[in-house]
């Protein structure tokens, strides 16, 4: 069995929108602290060479590095009912077959219709069958630390979305910052000619079909088009709108 992490690492150098501050207590600094919860006062000598245990506080958003949004993410309803959140999902949506499909042809911000979808099923032969777990490389990864790091992903249609998940899938993702087209390049259409539709369009295909999408995988470079599994288990967070995720690709030998 090979494993390959599919996860960013949580870390303040990642150039998102909301960054995560990272506080970080080392041993001599957890000896006080545990000295003083357990006698009271400063007792050091109590842990070797006055070492306690190291800890760290995060300020972090349950979108930051690689997370599951969950469909209250995207609408208060779907379908009509309460949306689900990440706490609420079925556990088996998220160790399913994973296929890749490969958008590094495409430019930043290339919007993925339908039409790419069934082009790239056509090349690596393959027929999704649902709870594949279908994953858009576009290789966003390789420049997390980059100031544009939210410009330079592909992202998907609504009719994209609403055409994978009516092929079975309730789970998609993408190694970008986000599911649809840059924030910048909706902001743009949508100041040119103003409308409904035009921002988060993939995100709010949720109003209508539940799903869940992946944002911020890591190194789907190394992995074939199809034949592996894919572990994404959500954090279980109470009543929250997504959950961060330390996703597995599992190949056999």
């Amino acid at each position: 069995m090979i494993l390959i992490d599919l996860s960013v690492t949580i870390s303040e150098k990642i150039k998102e929108p909301f960054p995560t501050t990272i506080n970080y207590e080392d041993h001599k600094e957890g000896a006080k602290k545990m000295g003083g919860m357990l006698f009271g006062g400063v007792e050091s000598s109590v842990f070797p060479d006055g070492n306690g245990p190291a800890g760290e506080f995060l300020t972090v958003n349950s979108h930051t590095g690689t997370h599951v949004d969950a469909p209250y993410h995207y609408f208060p309803t779907c379908g009509g009912k309460p949306s689900r959140t990440i706490d609420e999902m079925p556990l088996d949506w998220f160790f399913r077959d994973g296929v890749v499909l490969d958008f590094t042809d495409k430019p930043d911000g290339y919007m993925i219709e339908p039409k790419d979808l069934i082009k790239k099923l056509e090349d690596i032969n393959y027929t999704l069958k649902p709870y594949d777990i279908v994953l858009i490389r576009c290789d966003a990864d390789k420049r997390l630390h980059d100031p544009d790091y939210v410009k330079i992903h592909v992202g998907a249609s609504a009719k994209a979305t609403h055409w994978l998940i009516d092929q079975g899938i309730k789970v998609m993702g993408t190694d970008g910052w986000g599911w649809d087209i840059p924030l910048h390049l909706q902001a743009a259409d949508f100041k040119a000619n103003p409308r409904e539709g035009v921002i988060w369009q993939a995100h709010y295909v949720g109003i209508e079909k539940e799903y869940c999408q992946i944002e911020k995988l890591a190194n789907l470079d190394k992995l074939p088009p199809f034949g592996f599994k894919v572990a994404c288990f959500p954090a279980k967070i109470e009543k929250a709108s997504a959950g961060w995720t330390r996703a597995v690709a599992i190949l056999d030998n």
